[in-house]
């Protein structure tokens, strides 16, 4: 069944295996706030698990923000996991009071179990480089993007390295979007480095993940419609829409193409998706997972069921929005 909460709405989410079971961590917000837009300002990280990523047990929630006056103590936002060591790092981001939301953080939490989670005492553990990355500058841009960190190791170096939602200090506002990049040899001290993607197609590149398919790296991340640099629908020749896109590489590092998509339309029954990543169901078979509802106006607060995903005649990752196969909740 879906993943929806009569209480919470449930959007952005990130994915941890353990043994045969999916724990799945997700943001919230009471649905009592009425208004989604809300939601930010109130987002904590809930937890669940399933065997199938269908039929879901929900857990008691993973974070919250921390004590007043601290570096996260308005609200926390996306992040990632990763097993190391016979423990589980999970990246998230975090934003505070006194800066009302308007700077962005990552931060490290631990845990053995992934129910049971510590705060890294240095937090925070990733901030923005000015070198390469633009920081808080209102005539820009509304914030300072830095934030939904994906984290993934290396596989030849065994390096961890983290992908980042950022914004270029050059080039038009409208396409400063590129995925950021920071590394990392034991989770615990970060190195900001370059981007891995050029400016100019997007005004933020949301909810990055990497995945290994079909002998590509390929990174998913999501945009808005609104959010689409002028340069890129004048040279595709599109109106632009919002969804998950991805570019691609030979290596995780890249250098990565120029992005497809959206890969899911907007017009299926589900109606528009975003935030989405593709998990693995079981070896080799690839499913996707996304948000229902894009902008605040389509809103839904919940998850779809996996989706089935194709290669089409460009060899680009499509989603079957119609439903999912028989079978795949077996």
């Amino acid at each position: 069944m879906t993943l929806r909460l009569a209480d919470k709405w449930v959007w952005d989410f990130w994915l941890a295996q353990d043994g045969d079971e999916h724990h799945i961590f997700y943001l919230q917000a009471p649905r009592t706030l009425v208004l989604p837009g809300l939601r930010h300002h109130h987002a904590t990280v809930g937890h669940a698990v399933s065997a199938n990523l269908t039929n879901w047990q929900i857990l008691p929630d993973a974070l919250g923000p921390g004590a007043p006056g601290s570096w996260d103590d308005l609200a926390i936002w996306t992040g990632s996991a990763i097993q190391h060591d016979g423990c589980f790092y999970m990246l998230y981001t975090g934003v505070n009071r006194d800066e009302l939301g308007l700077i962005e953080r990552i931060g490290l939490a631990v845990s053995v179990d992934l129910e049971h989670w510590v705060k890294h005492r240095s937090n925070p553990v990733i901030e923005a480089d000015p070198r390469w990355y633009e920081t808080l500058d209102l005539r820009h841009w509304r914030s300072q993007s830095w934030r939904d960190p994906w984290l993934f190791k290396h596989p030849d170096d065994g390096a961890f390295h983290a992908l980042i939602t950022a914004r270029s200090p050059s080039g038009s506002p409208g396409g400063a979007g590129v995925i950021g990049h920071a590394l990392s040899i034991d989770l615990f001290h970060w190195e900001v480095q370059p981007p891995l993607t050029q400016p100019g197609e997007f005004a933020q590149v949301e909810v990055p993940q990497l995945v290994h398919l079909d002998g590509r790296y390929e990174i998913l991340f999501s945009c808005h419609a609104e959010d689409h640099s002028r340069a890129r629908a004048q040279r595709l020749g599109i109106v632009p829409e919002g969804g998950t896109f991805v570019v691609s590489a030979a290596t995780p590092l890249g250098p990565y193409d120029l992005p497809t998509g959206p890969i899911a339309t907007r017009r299926g029954p589900l109606g528009p998706l975003y935030a989405g990543r593709l998990v693995e169901l079981w070896p080799e078979h690839w499913r996707y997972i996304a948000c229902r509802g894009g902008t605040d106006a389509e809103f839904v607060g919940e998850l779809t069921d996996p989706l089935p995903i194709r290669r089409d005649e460009q060899n680009s990752i499509v989603v079957d929005c119609l439903g999912v196969p028989s079978g795949a909740g077996q």
